[in-house]
């Protein structure tokens, strides 16, 4: 009868609370060139068709507002790369493939403003949404060659009720 009043703590050695603190994170929406020509892995242009899993976090506007500021570095680069690769072409028999090297930089030029513009939209937009753009290099699905994606991430929330 002492133990009548007692309160006991039950505990499952199953539930650890750092389990319960664990973040899901979505898989990443990735959107492939759509473009007919594709220069050292970089298409002339990318879908601005809105995903799905998108709606209702960031709105469709500036989701095809970003993708047309890709596509207009594409456009205006793009063509100056093809010239350059079809006259080294043309001169690789002459300078043992020196001639090739104007448009391996003007591609990294291009992607090196691919970039900057990635990151002027997650600076201003879209880590405040909790999403983060970057151009990656993966592997194409119908062969072995490599391209470059544009890849839309999730930026994990931070659990502020998880204890230190």
């Amino acid at each position: 009868m002492a133990d009548f009043d007692t309160i006991y703590e039950e505990r499952d050695e199953d539930d650890d609370p750092i389990d319960n603190f664990s973040v899901i994170v979505p898989d990443p929406i990735i959107i492939r060139g759509a473009g007919n020509v594709t220069i050292f892995g970089l298409s002339n242009r990318f879908d601005t068709e809105f995903p799905k899993s998108l709606s209702g976090k960031v709105a469709p506007e500036e989701f095809k507002a970003t993708i047309s500021r890709i596509n207009n570095i594409l456009r205006k680069s793009l063509p100056v790369n093809i010239k350059w690769l079809f006259c080294g072409c043309i001169c690789c028999c002459c300078t043992l493939g020196c001639s090739l090297w104007p448009v391996v930089c003007l591609s990294k030029r291009t992607r090196h403003s691919l970039e900057k513009v990635l990151d002027w939209e997650n600076s201003h937009l879209y880590q405040k949404l909790g999403f983060h753009w970057r151009l990656n290099k993966q592997r194409c699905d119908s062969s072995s060659m490599m391209e470059y994606v544009l890849v839309l991430e999730y930026i994990p929330k931070v659990p502020i009720f998880r204890p230190d």
